[in-house]
């Protein structure tokens, strides 16, 4: 069986898809908050083996962990803007480190969400080779969950016998239309333009930036997907960080008339 945690979501939604494409719907179980059912459309017609409410999942994977093959941990509180930070370390922190002593205990391979937030204001760079780990600075309580995780989980004896944690850079693509202001700038460049004609980009503030030529790693998620789907089916990757990005950002401005291009319109 394959687990694929936050099954609802964005990224683990289009991971659902490419399973189904691979032939592995009938070994895929499911877990979120299905009680949330904003983003059930993203499941829609997918085929699975079973769906495990997030409340019960952990129960459920220690009692019957002999027949799981391989774990996919998408789920997590993503919102950025949120300063909760008792929620962040119970959904993003302690229950990742649930999920990855059950797959160390029972020999499961895990992949899980990281995030180049991580890395914060980018002061050490944003090499993904363990080198600055404990240095990074994370600017706000969701990235600094998703880094304790990652210092915790380096620091490990007892690990999965292959595993990787994935930095998430800025994804776009489908599915993501219940993510609201969380949504990435192509969702809402591609709105603001079928509705105004016109999109805003964002004001700098450094004087070595001009208005919307701020940059950012911008990765459609299907290739983020493709690199899910070779772990899985490959054994050789080294365990630990790994970026997923393009590896080369790009500015706003091209963002938007790249969207603009792809709308066949002109540049507003």
């Amino acid at each position: 069986m394959i687990i694929v945690t936050g099954a609802s979501g964005f990224i683990a939604s289009c991971l659902v898809t490419k399973l189904n494409e691979l032939g592995l719907g009938r070994k895929i179980i499911l877990v979120d908050d299905f009680y949330k059912d904003y983003k059930d459309n993203n499941l829609s017609g997918k085929v699975v083996r079973d769906w495990i409410h997030r409340d019960i999942f952990l129960s459920w994977f220690d009692k019957s962990a002999s027949i799981v093959d391989f774990v996919f941990h998408l789920g997590a509180r993503t919102d950025t803007t949120s300063k909760n930070k008792a929620v962040f370390n119970n959904l993003n922190l302690d229950y990742s480190k649930q999920i990855w002593n059950i797959c160390a205990k029972n020999d499961i391979p895990l992949v899980y969400a990281s995030s180049a937030a991580t890395y914060g204001d980018g002061k050490f760079g944003f090499k993904d080779d363990h080198k600055h780990l404990e240095d990074f600075k994370p600017l706000n309580e969701y990235a600094r969950s998703k880094h304790r995780f990652d210092v915790w989980a380096l620091k490990q004896k007892d690990t999965p016998p292959r595993w990787a944690g994935l930095k998430f850079f800025n994804v776009y693509g489908p599915n993501e239309y219940h993510k609201s202001r969380m949504a990435s700038v192509v969702f809402h460049a591609f709105h603001q333009i079928n509705e105004n004609g016109s999109l805003k980009l964002f004001k700098s503030h450094r004087k070595d930036y001009d208005h919307g030529f701020q940059k950012r790693d911008f990765i459609y998620v299907k290739d983020l997907i493709d690199v899910c789907a070779f772990f899985l089916e490959n054994s050789k990757p080294p365990n630990g960080l790994y970026n997923l990005g393009t590896g080369k950002a790009q500015t706003f401005n091209d963002l938007a008339h790249a969207t603009f291009k792809a709308m066949g319109k002109a540049p507003n």
